[in-house]
């Protein structure tokens, strides 16, 4: 008997979702220093410095408000915040 045909052929794979606990510290650390200082311009009242940004970008990741997400097609890693 055939197999069903694959509906997924041609697709672009779609982005995994990496837990965080499972990088290195020192992996983890490199991805949101990176991710953080891509970020951009400040434009609140306040500004932070860089340690304060990763401290709060580490409690995301911890409380879940943010995740780590894999693109196999571009073989790329970002950080996006959920969504509420």
């Amino acid at each position: 008997m055939d197999d069903p045909p694959d509906t997924d052929e041609g697709l672009p794979p779609e982005p995994i979702e990496v837990p965080h606990t499972l990088l290195s510290l020192d992996a983890l650390r490199g991805l949101v220093e990176s991710y953080v200082l891509r970020e951009g311009t400040d434009y609140g009242a306040r500004e932070f410095t860089h340690e304060q940004k990763v401290a709060q970008v580490m409690a995301q990741l911890d409380s879940g408000d943010a995740r780590i997400v894999f693109d196999p097609e571009t073989e790329s890693v970002t950080l996006l915040m959920r969504k509420t």
